[in-house]
């Protein structure tokens, strides 16, 4: 094994650190174990071992809606369903079963 002599300081935020090293922790990995295995990777890698993103978000969850916003939805939900948009329910049903994604769920 190598000789580590190397100190590395970064300041990251609190919770990300505190969470990262709990999973660590449960995969029986110390942090400067981890880390050591991460610049690892950028080597091997000759870049980092993953692709950056920032994920869509693809779905607005009750907690982050308005009222209005809410209404609004559920307004339109009404006019497709009274117009013979969108799926019946066992339609519906088999597409989540299938693995459909929502958006490519509602057809007119």
């Amino acid at each position: 094994m190598a000789n580590k002599t190397a100190n590395v300081n970064a300041r990251v935020e609190e919770d990300v650190k505190r969470e990262a090293e709990n999973i660590l922790a449960n995969m029986g990995i110390p942090a400067s174990v981890g880390i050591n295995m991460f610049y690892h990777q950028i080597i091997y890698c000759h870049g980092l071992p993953f692709r950056p993103v920032v994920p869509k978000k693809t779905q607005q969850s009750l907690e982050d809606m308005t009222r209005a916003e809410f209404d609004a939805r559920m307004a339109a939900g009404l006019a497709d369903a009274k117009a013979g948009r969108g799926l019946g329910v066992e339609d519906a049903f088999d597409q989540l079963i299938a693995g459909t994604p929502a958006g490519e769920a509602v057809n007119g």
